[in-house]
């Protein structure tokens, strides 16, 4: 309960309002979702039931493959009481023709959250999930809609704010608080992995949060390999008003040099991913199988950006805390020649599956604090009530 009394130490109002980027988000708010999914987690370890919806549907639409993302959005609707229907484009009337703004109000009169992933052409993802909120807004204002579904960003083209919370989250939670991140070295580089086309959006969302918590913030990646301009600015501003650091570095042996947190991650370069998303507008295949094979070729001069023994050595203590979004590319499991050696992977591997159960809890809190005008409230009378959530 405690806990709970100290939410009103936040200032901010998240009711309503969708998750879309981090930092739309004030400080405060940001600490709420955090406070909150903390909240979540130890009522479920207290066998404490969260369930806030007696019925109700939870829509995710996933524009592209994923496992971890999609079986938290799942586990944190199932949470909070609702049930989840995805949403499969290609067994719905978007093929003939249905607009974005139709789809929007006819999935949702009985929805109380949309979480919408959309990462795979660059300037499109962000845009898409705005316009159909903008949807949402028009149906609930206009009494098509009881309510007003509560829309979260599952991951689109500029950011990953799923998974940036939680692994804000999971390094308060290793380091002992948030206070203990200020002044942390963490680098954020990219690493080489046999295919190309991954999203920006994890090294964007990584700078641009941590940036916020007073923490020196390294970008590593080989030249030619740069993110979205407008959102390295923001994370620069950001180190800047924070009382961090942010720098930019073209060696992989100079980003781990007394690092004390490595996010080793694939990416494609900024100006690679603008080609890809408008030769897939216009559905040009063979210019795109060259441009694959372009990207390729680049990708294989960059072996060595390998996270291995020699690279962990080069961090502080030789003890680095090693993070990844998962899945990562492990060279001689699942490629010849990847992202991490197989030995440090080994070694940090139940750290990551760590890292990654936090996010069922920081999307539950996002869809609360949205859906409810008093969060602290909803959650003191379910404690109070302390209904058990397994029977026995």
């Amino acid at each position: 309960m405690k806990r709970i009394a100290n939410l009103g130490n936040y200032t901010g109002n998240l009711h309503r309002k969708d998750f879309l980027l981090t930092w739309e988000k004030s400080y405060d708010e940001l600490m709420f979702v955090l406070e909150v999914a903390e909240i979540l987690r130890e009522m479920r370890k207290q066998n404490i039931s969260t369930r806030v919806f007696d019925s109700g549907i939870a829509v995710s639409i996933f524009r592209d493959n994923s496992t971890r993302t999609r079986f938290s959005f799942s586990s944190a609707c199932n949470l909070l009481g609702c049930v989840v229907q995805d949403l499969d484009e290609t067994k719905s009337q978007i093929a003939h023709g249905e607009t974005v703004r139709e789809t929007a109000q006819m999935i949702s009169f009985l929805s109380e959250f949309i979480g919408i992933r959309d990462d795979m052409f660059l300037g499109e993802g962000n845009r898409y999930m705005r316009q159909v909120a903008a949807s949402l807004d028009e149906g609930y204002e206009n009494g098509v809609l009881p309510q007003r579904p509560a829309l979260v960003n599952l991951q689109c083209d500029m950011d990953h704010p799923t998974q940036t919370m939680s692994d804000l989250l999971h390094l308060i939670n290793h380091f002992g608080s948030v206070e203990a991140l200020r002044g942390k070295r963490i680098t954020m580089s990219w690493a080489h992995s046999p295919s190309y086309g991954k999203p920006l959006s994890v090294p964007q969302g990584i700078i641009a949060l941590m940036t916020r918590f007073g923490m020196n913030v390294t970008l590593a990646y080989p030249e030619g390999y740069e993110l979205i301009p407008e959102i390295v600015d923001l994370a620069r501003d950001n180190a800047s008003k924070s009382g961090g650091q942010f720098k930019i570095v073209n060696s992989m042996d100079e980003a781990m040099t007394d690092a004390e947190i490595v996010y080793p991650k694939s990416w494609a370069p900024y100006k690679i991913m603008e080609q890809r998303t408008e030769l897939l507008r216009k559905g040009d295949s063979a210019a795109l199988k060259d441009l694959e094979k372009q990207c390729l070729a680049e990708n294989a001069k960059h072996i060595d950006w390998e996270y291995n023994e020699s690279k962990m050595n080069l961090t502080k203590d030789k003890n680095a805390l090693y993070m990844h979004c998962l899945p990562a590319d492990i060279s001689g499991v699942s490629c010849k020649n990847g992202e991490v050696s197989a030995d440090v992977f080994e070694k940090y591997r139940l750290d990551t599956y760590q890292e990654a159960g936090y996010k069922p809890y920081i999307i539950a809190s996002m869809l609360l604090t949205s859906r409810f005008e008093n969060p602290a409230r909803i959650l003191s009378e379910l404690v109070m009530k302390a209904n058990p959530r397994i029977l026995g």
